[in-house]
C-alpha cells in the first residue's frame, strides 16, 4: 500500500475531516481540558455539559492532536474504511491522522451505522481509531442514541444483507455535547426560562444506559473577560500528547497479550485485578461510596477513571488524590433542580 494524491481529490479535501485545533489555543476550560487528557490515555468516553458558545466543540476538536500516531496496522484498517466508504476517490493513499467525525443530530440510522444494498460504513465505522463527537447530544433521536450502546460495547457494527453478515470495525472514543436544558442556560435563573419539569425531561432524553457508558463527565462554564484576555501561552496539544504516550506504554505493558490495552474498557473482574487502591485511597473510596450514595457501576467507572489518573502520573497504585480526581468528573445529574 502506497500513500499517495487521490485523483481528483486535492491535499486540502482529503484532509478536511482531519484538522485539529490545538489545546493552545483554547483559553481556560481547564477543567474540560484535563477531562479530555483522561479520556484519551485511557479510552474513556466522556460528556460535555454546559451553556452555548462556551468552547465546547472547539474543545472537542483538539482531542485527535493529543492522541498518539497510528500505527501501520490502524492506518491500513482505518484506510480500508474509508475506500469502502468511497472517501478515497479513484486512487488509493494511507490514511495517517486520526479521525475526527461530527455527524449532524438529524444523521440517519444508516448514516451513523451503516447500511444499503451494497453496504457501506456510517459514521460510527468512520471514526474507528479516532474521535465520534455528537454535539447538541440529547437533540439526536433516541432510536439513534440506543443503537449507540452496541458498538460502545462491542467496538463493532453488524450488518445483515442477503443473509449476510458484513462486520465494520467501530473502535472510537465517544465525546458527546450538551446543553444542560432546552435553552441551554440552567441553572442561571436569570437567563434560565425553562421548567424544572423542562430540565429534566430533556436531560432524561439520555437514558440510564446510555449514561452508563460514559466515564467522564464534566461542566465547562463560560469564562470570563479576564481569562478570555490573558496574553499567557496556554499548555499545546504537543504538551498533552507526551502524557498520553506514556500512559498508554504503562497500559500496554500491564495488560501485555490482552486484545485491548485501556483502562476504559476493562471488566469488573478485571478492574479488581488491575486497580488496586492504597490505604488512604481505600478509605476515601469507602467514605465517597456512602456519602454520595454511589451505585456499583459508578464505583467501577471511578476505579477506571482513577486508574487512568494514576497512570497519567506514573504512580503503580491508586492513592487518595488519584481517587479525589476522579471524583470531580461522576455523573451528578441526579441533583437536577
Amino acid at each position: 500500500i502506497r500513500k499517495k494524491k487521490a485523483d481528483g481529490i486535492s491535499d486540502s479535501q482529503r484532509d478536511s475531516c482531519f484538522i485539529y485545533t490545538d489545546f493552545s489555543e483554547v483559553r481556560g476550560q481547564k477543567l474540560a481540558k484535563r477531562a479530555l487528557e483522561i479520556a484519551v490515555a485511557g479510552f474513556h468516553n466522556v460528556l460535555l455539559d454546559g451553556p452555548p458558545g462556551v468552547g465546547k466543540s472547539m474543545i472537542a476538536s483538539c482531542v485527535p492532536g493529543i492522541m498518539p500516531e497510528m500505527t501501520m496496522e490502524e492506518k491500513i484498517q482505518t484506510s480500508m474504511i474509508y475506500s469502502v466508504k468511497g472517501l478515497l476517490g479513484n486512487s488509493f493513499f494511507l490514511v495517517d491522522k486520526r479521525p475526527f467525525r461530527s455527524p449532524s443530530h438529524n444523521v440517519s440510522r444508516a448514516g451513523m451505522f451503516g447500511g444499503g444494498a451494497v453496504p457501506v460504513p456510517g459514521e460510527v465505522s468512520l471514526a474507528h481509531q479516532g474521535v465520534l463527537f455528537l454535539d447538541e447530544f440529547p437533540e439526536h433521536r433516541r432510536e439513534i442514541l440506543e443503537m449507540l450502546r452496541v458498538p460502545l460495547e462491542s467496538h463493532r457494527v453488524l450488518l445483515v444483507r442477503n443473509n449476510r453478515t458484513i462486520e465494520f470495525p467501530a473502535d472510537f472514543i465517544l465525546i458527546a455535547a450538551s446543553n444542560p436544558c432546552p435553552c441551554g442556560y440552567y441553572p442561571d435563573r436569570s437567563r434560565c426560562r425553562c421548567t424544572p419539569g423542562e430540565v429534566k425531561r430533556y436531560q432524561n432524553r439520555i437514558s440510564g444506559p446510555m449514561r452508563d457508558r460514559i466515564d467522564l463527565y464534566v461542566r465547562c462554564n463560560e469564562i470570563s473577560y479576564d481569562v478570555l484576555s490573558l496574553s499567557a501561552k496556554e499548555e499545546s496539544s504537543l504538551d498533552i500528547r507526551k502524557r498520553v504516550i506514556a500512559a498508554w506504554e504503562r497500559q500496554k505493558k500491564r495488560f501485555g497479550s490482552m486484545s485491548y490495552h485501556f483502562n476504559g474498557r476493562l471488566s469488573s473482574e478485571e478492574i479488581r485485578r488491575f486497580c488496586s487502591l492504597t490505604a488512604e485511597g481505600t478509605r476515601l473510596m469507602s467514605s465517597a461510596f456512602k456519602h454520595f450514595q454511589l451505585s456499583g457501576r459508578v464505583y467501577f467507572r471511578l476505579l477506571k477513571v482513577a486508574r487512568t489518573i494514576a497512570d497519567l502520573q506514573g504512580d503503580d497504585s491508586i492513592c487518595s488524590a488519584n481517587l479525589e480526581e476522579a471524583l470531580l468528573f461522576r455523573d451528578v445529574s441526579s441533583h437536577v433542580c
